[in-house]
């Protein structure tokens, strides 16, 4: 079935929004990640980064849509281990994912040490760390984690049988470039509210550290790792987005009522008149 026939069926616009929708969820992590990251730049290079980050990731993804016989080769074990109290084995999807969270978890409680204990770092002297480019190389090497994933749900979900080659490598690429425009459509203004709210940048760090550390759990899960004969399983994606969203919501009413308080009262004339 050819590129453009495909899209003729209900059945190839109900998987393209589908895709469409997974890949936005899924890529949230990544404006709050992205959001952070190029905080420290300046106003003007920011929104370069920004779209720079996405685009450069979007690409990617579809690169490895592409060379999805080299990303299903990843799934498969490279190293088996068996001992009295841990067994499993490692691949190369699980070796990404594990090295995602450590990186996440890195990354977070270094951000938060630094707001905690007030550091600048535009006034430091770690140019690389702070530079436009080190920025980029953070959100797309972040991306690659996701990527895998990403993809694999794409596969899972988009039938080759049904649609054929054609049309699902073109359902799938299309899905994520209508993703991809989407975030980067909200990714200014988020970035935007997320930088000038002191709070909303811990609850973002947070939940980059959440992220990591499903990240980690997933790698043990990919690995079918054995604790004394225990398998560790996987923490389900939508309890963290639940616990996400509501916090989200607390901390909105939260500044909302701060807002009301710090909101000046102003007295009428008459009022005036009489004191």
């Amino acid at each position: 079935m050819g590129f453009i026939d495909v899209f003729l069926l209900p059945s190839a616009w109900i998987a393209f929004l589908t895709l469409a929708f997974l890949e936005i969820v899924l890529g949230i992590d990544n404006i709050v990640f992205l959001s952070i990251v190029t905080s420290k730049l300046s106003n003007e290079q920011q929104p370069k980064a920004r779209r720079t980050g996405m685009l450069l990731a979007m690409f990617f993804r579809i690169g490895l849509l592409f060379g999805i016989s080299f990303v299903m080769s990843l799934t498969k074990p490279i190293y088996t281990f068996n001992t009295s109290w841990l067994d499993g084995s490692i691949s190369g999807q699980s070796i990404i994912v594990f090295l995602g969270g450590l990186f996440l978890l890195y990354k977070s409680v270094t951000e938060i040490h630094h707001k905690l204990e007030g550091i600048d770092e535009t006034h430091n002297n770690s140019k690389a760390k702070n530079s436009f480019i080190s920025a980029i190389v953070q959100v797309v090497a972040l991306d690659i984690v996701f990527s895998f994933d990403s993809v694999l749900t794409a596969v899972g979900l988009v039938s080759f049988k049904e649609f054929g080659y054609e049309g699902a490598m073109g359902i799938m690429i299309l899905a994520v470039i209508a993703s991809v425009m989407i975030m980067l459509f909200f990714a200014e203004p988020v970035s935007n509210f997320v930088n000038s709210h002191p709070t909303i940048q811990i609850l973002g760090l947070s939940f980059l550290i959440l992220i990591g550390v499903m990240l980690i759990t997933e790698a043990s899960h990919l690995s079918h790792l054995k604790i004394f004969n225990t398998e560790v399983g996987s923490i389900p994606k939508g309890y963290l987005y639940f616990a996400i969203a509501f916090s989200l919501f607390v901390e909105f009413i939260n500044l909302k009522l701060n807002k009301k308080k710090s909101t000046p009262v102003h007295l009428h004339d008459s009022e005036i008149i009489n004191k």
